[in-house]
């Protein structure tokens, strides 16, 4: 069921204005004002998801945008986990030897690790076992509905809740508040339909024709990133390109009343370029050269193997029917790679 969390334990004013959850107050003059959190009082007591275990998760949001704008990745490295502990490796050791380019955008952009800081007025949405379960893999995912809506999942890793996934920006409107969550584990059913989401996700964008029988409305974000990867080879020609779509880690999900599940889940991108015969460079070099740089330390490198973390949230409906409905997708990683 859905864990409201509402709080009666003071919260100190330098606490209440750092971010997401710390910005769980209306304003950081009252303390007492607008929405805090904490455990509903059917929580035991010896449950190990406590108001203090959903404050020091969020108030790590503020720590966290402050190690991206410093560009400290040994402190990323300590608050993340899962997705975002992939990005914030070779990311921000990208960003960090990097220049910023004329316009003054850092390359590579890290702009969402430097931003997450600025979230406020959360929903938490918390699985059955994860505030039971003290174990490390235990989760919850938070919507946080200003200043755009996003959505965030922590993980519990080493001992101590990190964050694992998120911002991931909505793609429409943030739905209305949940009466309750479940488990997908108790509803066999939804649980495997939460599990296959991710897998029919690599099938789509690897199945141009079609064949598989996977399929996402019009307007779906899938339908043009498919459309993307396909035609991604012929626009570098002479150049040579091959795509790929692989699974990044296990998906977490929501049961939801209706039947459905609300699963969070990531893919990564491929890209591997080469110059076409006869070249000893790339003619049409997919990825911008102060991100080449930052990445690989050099101007020009022969080919290239690039890689993209999509982020997702997926709602998969009774009937089956997937819908993308929120969306982030980063630059993970550029690599000098050997001939095709």
């Amino acid at each position: 069921m859905l864990r409201k969390i509402t709080a009666t334990r003071r919260v100190s004013p330098g606490v209440a204005c750092l971010g997401l959850g710390l910005a769980l107050l209306a304003g950081c003059g009252d303390v007492n004002a607008g929405q805090a959190i904490g455990p509903p009082a059917s929580v035991p007591a010896t449950a190990a998801f406590t108001q203090a275990d959903a404050e020091t998760a969020v108030e790590s949001l503020g720590d966290l945008a402050d190690a991206w704008k410093h560009q400290d990745c040994a402190k990323v490295g300590h608050l993340t986990t899962w997705v975002e502990n992939t990005l914030g490796g070779r990311v921000c050791e990208a960003a960090r030897s990097a220049r910023s380019t004329a316009s003054g955008r850092a390359v590579p952009d890290t702009s969402w690790g430097s931003g997450v800081g600025r979230y406020r007025d959360p929903e938490f949405l918390v699985p059955g076992t994860a505030a039971t379960d003290d174990e490390d893999g235990a989760w919850f995912a938070v919507l946080a509905r200003r200043p755009e809506p996003a959505y965030f999942v922590f993980v519990r890793s080493e001992g101590r809740w990190r964050l694992g996934a998120g911002p991931i920006p909505l793609i429409g409107p943030a739905p209305k508040r949940a009466d309750e969550v479940g488990n997908v584990d108790d509803e066999p059913d939804v649980a495997v339909r939460a599990k296959l989401v991710p897998t029919r996700y690599v099938t789509f964008l690897t199945d141009p024709a079609g064949v598989s029988g996977v399929k996402f409305a019009s307007g779906d974000p899938m339908r043009g990133l498919l459309t993307e990867l396909v035609r991604a080879p012929g626009r570098v020609r002479p150049d040579r390109l091959s795509v790929d779509v692989r699974i990044e880690g296990s998906p977490r999900a929501l049961a939801l009343p209706d039947g459905s599940a609300l699963v969070f889940h990531a893919l990564r991108l491929v890209h591997a370029q080469e110059p076409g015969p006869g070249r000893s460079t790339l003619a049409h070099p997919r990825y911008a050269a102060g991100d080449v740089r930052a990445f690989t330390g050099k101007s020009g490198p022969r080919s290239i193997t690039a890689e993209e973390l999509v982020l997702v949230a997926t709602k998969v409906s009774k009937n089956n029917r997937l819908t993308t409905v929120a969306l982030r997708r980063t630059l993970a990683d550029i690599a000098q790679s050997k001939p095709m």
